[in-house]
């Protein structure tokens, strides 16, 4: 998983998932559903590139993904961008590997 440590990192993984879906991962250094939602993330087999914004490390990067995508802040979030948006998200513990596949699979493919 790559970490997006800046405001032009994380704008330019938007601009990105226009020719590219991504997953991105807001994490939380202090939440056990964080844990559980990166080993679930972890045991997902896709070819999507990965990501990974740690929220008390980057505020100013999650609070711009909130602003940008219009959708709300929560951690964990693992949201699937595609074209420049946010097209499907999941928080805490609906973050399973088993969903991710389904989504994956509605969405992307």
């Amino acid at each position: 998983m790559k970490r997006i440590t800046s405001i032009e990192a994380w704008r330019n993984l938007l601009e990105t998932s226009k020719d590219q879906p991504v997953l991105l991962l807001k994490f939380s250094l202090t939440c056990a559903s964080s844990l559980l939602a990166m080993k679930e993330i972890r045991a997902l087999e896709t070819e999507l590139p990965k990501y990974i914004v740690i929220v008390q490390m980057e505020r100013q990067v999650s609070n711009a993904i909130e602003k940008d995508l219009g959708v709300r802040h929560e951690s964990p979030q693992l949201l699937i961008l595609k074209d420049g948006k946010g097209i499907w998200q999941a928080t805490h513990y609906k973050i399973k590997k088993s969903l991710l596949t389904e989504a994956i699979d509605s969405y992307i493919l």
